[in-house]
């Protein structure tokens, strides 16, 4: 039987499991943490798709190539959208608890950049428990899980450069591990942990597997888009779902107006919330209107966050928001079967670029993404792997990989990496955030190279075996080194304004010079660029 090896156990991970299962894959799943604890869980807002009279299909398409600000590629998005309906239907088929309304349908609400209300909802949970939902699923199909297993690299043979499966550091044993597989999907989420306190996302969203794949000799394509979210609670930047906007919310500066269509693109709303924090000192959302009992029925996890993590209650008080690092658009660069540059060596969701969110990611797409992908990419991984089995070929980079984890451990640790991180996601969020220009660039590319420089001087201070996450913490921040010098690089490249890379030195589009994708690779350890079609 052929085997797919899955690297991540969120949301794309997991429905690629069902999927290589269902089309006769032995399937095993390799995950840092547990499946539970993905990112998948933030995605609160809903999942899109045309399932009533008032909208199309054809509308779908365009709200999302619209959104993508001429980078998004029509076919697949057409693919995507076009598949939208069937994708909830499995999930509502699958046991996931959509809420509904008076008629007993599934309920749907509009979110930013919509032309309807088409985003299929679970309260404001819906990502987390789609999660639980096909997480019940893969124990019953009898999947197999190896947590707490940290990516390290993607064995390759070089002569044929075709995938052959992963390494990984074994976090409770702290044994280096390989596991060979004949086809291996990529599912191991974004990068938006670079921006540390300034980020939605969970402190495991390093961009570990991003990293892993250029190092194998995959492509990467568009890093330099990363969305932020308009609406984060001001203190925790934790998030406050854009269903609190789709359901009526204004959006109100330091004077209490309402200053922008709470509606829009998320880069645009992200940007004016940002230039009236600049100018007044404060955004806040406000939800008062809608009433407690709506509230407590269709927002209880936002009320109850603003509650624990900003001390009020919405329903009688203002939200206090900031825009903060949500969702990378950028990613590994997949065909049309889901397969990156490297035979054998698949990816999805969030840590692949489907040509599908281009600039900027329409809200409830991301969702719908990892379901209609990650259905399709399980099936192309499985019936490659079928055809195409791998025997045991002979190759050294577990060897490679044991002598990485012990050269490690005998660096010396005169430099805390910790602080390192931190600073380094205060200057991600002042000069790779919402707004750039190239002189800011250049000094985060400066700081970037010191910290290459002064890597082998910030080893970890814990010298144990068993569970050293101090290890993994420091291979994270080398992973996150690795990936925000392309960002910087590939955000000085494009000296345009497109989306959620807004250059306020070069505030303007330019689909002549840049009207393409960014791609990158590396050739004898050295990172190369082009923008192309």
């Amino acid at each position: 039987m052929a085997k797919v090896l899955i690297i991540g156990g969120g949301g794309a991970g997991l429905v690629s499991a069902l999927s290589a299962h269902e089309a006769g894959a032995e399937v095993i799943v390799m995950t840092k943490t547990l499946p539970t604890r993905s990112q998948t869980s933030m995605a609160q807002g809903g999942m899109n798709a045309v399932l009533g009279e008032g909208d199309s299909v054809a509308n779908h398409i365009a709200d999302t190539l619209k959104s993508s600000v001429g980078l998004g590629n029509e076919k697949q998005i057409a693919f995507m959208c076009e598949n939208a309906p069937d994708a909830v239907r499995w999930c509502n088929t699958m046991g996931l608890p959509y809420s509904r309304d008076e008629s007993g349908e599934i309920a749907r609400r509009r979110l930013g950049g919509a032309s309807a209300p088409r985003a299929c909802y679970a309260q404001d949970y819906t990502g987390l428990k789609l999660l639980h939902t096909l997480y019940d699923q893969c124990l019953k199909a009898g999947i197999t899980f190896l947590n707490e297993r940290f990516l390290l690299n993607i064995i390759v043979d070089e002569a044929s450069n075709r995938a052959l499966g992963a390494t990984c550091l074994n976090i409770p044993t702290g044994d280096v591990e390989e596991i060979r597989a004949d086809a291996v999907i990529m599912a191991t989420g974004g990068y938006g942990a670079l921006y540390g306190k300034h980020s939605t996302n969970s402190v495991g969203s390093t961009g570990d597997g991003i990293a892993a794949a250029i190092r194998a000799g995959a492509r990467l394509a568009d890093l330099e888009f990363i969305q932020f979210h308009p609406t984060a609670l001001k203190s925790s930047s934790i998030l406050i779902s854009e269903s609190a906007r789709g359901a009526g919310g204004f959006l109100l500066n330091a004077k209490g107006e309402r200053f922008t269509d709470e509606l829009g693109p998320r880069d645009v709303v992200a940007r004016a919330i940002h230039d009236e924090i600049v100018s007044g000192g404060a955004v806040y959302l406000d939800i008062r209107h809608l009433g407690e009992e709506f509230i407590s029925h269709e927002l209880p996890q936002e009320r109850k966050l603003a509650q624990i993590y900003e001390g009020i209650d919405p329903v009688h008080d203002l939200i206090p928001i900031k825009p903060a690092a949500h969702y990378s658009m950028g990613g590994i660069e997949v065909n049309d079967e889901c397969m990156t540059s490297v035979s054998g060596l698949f990816a999805v969701g969030e840590c692949a670029n489907h040509k599908t969110h281009g600039a900027n990611r329409l809200g409830g797409n991301s969702l719908l993404e990892l379901v209609v992908f990650g259905r399709h990419c399980g099936k192309s991984a499985a019936v490659f792997a079928q055809k195409k089995s791998v025997s045991d070929i002979a190759n050294g980079q577990l060897s490679k990989d044991i002598h990485f984890i012990s050269e490690v451990m005998s660096f010396s640790n005169r430099i805390d990496f910790y602080a390192k991180q931190e600073s380094l996601a205060e200057i991600f969020y002042t000069n790779v955030g919402l707004v750039r220009e190239e002189k800011g660039l250049q000094s985060v590319l400066d700081a970037i190279g010191q910290m290459q420089k002064e890597l082998s001087q910030m080893g970890p201070k814990d010298k144990s075996k068993i569970c050293n996450t101090n290890l993994v913490e420091f291979i994270e921040f080398g992973n996150k080194i690795e990936l925000s010098e392309i960002i910087v690089v590939s955000a000085i490249n494009r000296s345009e304004s497109r989306g959620a890379h807004y250059r306020g030195d070069v505030p303007v589009r330019d689909d002549e010079l840049f009207g393409t994708q960014t791609i990158t690779w590396k050739e004898d350890g050295v990172l190369c660029t082009n923008l192309m079609k």
